[in-house]
């Protein structure tokens, strides 16, 4: 008999908790919470790094209320690997209770959390990867980064009309330099170019030296390059050392090649190189001008591509709770973001209602010394571009 007491005492105790528990949200409601999951170790920590700093930059100068809400960031490292992003993001929704996931360095990662995004109803804003398919995986999935059609058609389209006939290939092994490649292969040949040498490197450590060699002995007139930002200094600098910038062999590409914050330390090997980007740290908007000095006052480094893409995320995340007045269901903050247009340090760009994508333009850049520094320095635009990858299905 003296077993029922203790029952009912633990019945109450359970109440009580449940009770507890059922008031925590009402005390949480005062801040929202963001777990960006960034690699900020391992071989594509320069794109952690910027997308963090960049989000530090956007709410020093914006502050960290919306709407009345408190904006916490829990950075977390996943180092580039989609387990421990998934892992990682699992653990964000369900302890930490988050109210979007942002961040994503490269696409394995961010499709790694797409299900989870969608079980949970959270916005998932993918302010890095590149890949078509995406911002496909997931009701809940709004990019504030490119994608590589985008770069790719046009680079492809720029080499056929300015005398490059021959191209050798030289992508990374995943979905984006599988989309960068074919992207590029499908302009490239319709205006009458042609493929002489067709490369894919690891995506982990890749070493380039013995590509190169293959590269240098088909005699192309260019090297159309995709490695994801990070390694472009390191291709460079084995380009360089097998002395393909002494044959006359042009590298063309999408941008991440040449990505800003590594430019400066590739040296002369990376002048000429012609790249179609979203975005360079010398396009002369007084928005980027501002955007570049705040950044390297704060970081002491020139900003890149993958730094706006994470100052235009938390932008998008900030305008959606203005929007939402500061309700955080995840279908409402989805539908404040579709449409959205505003002017960036890149230019104007908006996301497509539709796929949920981001919509800009996108620039040819050639690289020049410039004070003494190296620059991708614009010489076309081309405005409002989609994403070709889903405007042809």
């Amino acid at each position: 008999m003296s077993i029922r007491p203790e029952l009912l005492s633990l019945a109450a105790t359970g109440i009580a908790l449940a009770v507890a528990a059922g008031a925590a949200p009402a005390s949480a409601q005062e801040s929202v919470k963001i777990g960006l999951i960034l690699p900020m170790t391992g071989g594509q920590a320069s794109t952690g790094k910027q997308i963090d700093n960049a989000v530090k930059l956007y709410m020093q100068q914006k502050g960290d209320t919306v709407a009345g809400r408190k904006i916490e960031i829990i950075l977390k490292d996943d180092g580039a690997v989609p387990d421990n992003t998934k892992r990682i993001a699992q653990e964000l929704i369900v302890n930490d209770k988050v109210n979007f996931i942002a961040g994503f360095g490269v696409t394995p990662a961010a499709l790694a959390a797409a299900p989870l995004a969608t079980q949970g109803k959270i916005p998932q804003i993918v302010m890095a990867a590149g890949t078509s398919i995406i911002t496909e995986r997931s009701p809940y999935i709004v990019r504030t980064s490119f994608t590589l059609a985008q770069s790719s058609t046009i680079i492809g389209d720029w080499a056929a009309k300015n005398g490059i006939k021959k191209v050798a290939t030289l992508t990374s092994d995943y979905a984006p330099g599988n989309d960068a490649l074919n992207f590029f292969k499908q302009n490239f040949t319709a205006g009458g170019g042609e493929i002489v040498e067709e490369v894919k490197v690891p995506l982990a450590n890749p070493d380039f030296a013995p590509f190169l060699q293959r590269m240098k002995d088909s005699k192309p007139d260019a090297m159309f390059v995709f490695v994801p930002a990070g390694q472009g200094g390191t291709f460079m600098k084995q380009f360089a050392e097998r002395g393909l910038d002494k044959t006359g062999i042009k590298v063309i590409g999408p941008g991440d090649v040449m990505d800003d914050d590594l430019l400066n330390n590739m040296g002369d090997a990376a002048l000429g190189a012609v790249t179609a980007h979203l975005y360079s740290a010398a396009h002369p908007s007084a928005m980027n001008k501002a955007f570049v000095a705040a950044y390297k006052k704060a970081f002491n480094n020139r900003p890149g591509f993958m730094a706006v893409g994470g100052y235009d995320g938390i932008h998008l995340i900030y305008e959606a709770l203005k929007k939402t007045g500061g309700k955080t269901d995840g279908d409402a903050l989805i539908a404040a973001m579709k449409g959205m247009k505003w002017e960036s340090p890149r230019g104007p760009i908006s996301i497509d209602p539709e796929t949920r994508d981001i919509i800009q333009n996108i620039y040819i850049r050639k690289v020049e010394k410039v004070d003494g520094e190296l620059f991708n320095v614009e010489f076309a635009t081309f405005e409002a571009v989609k994403d070709s990858g889903k405007t042809k299905k």
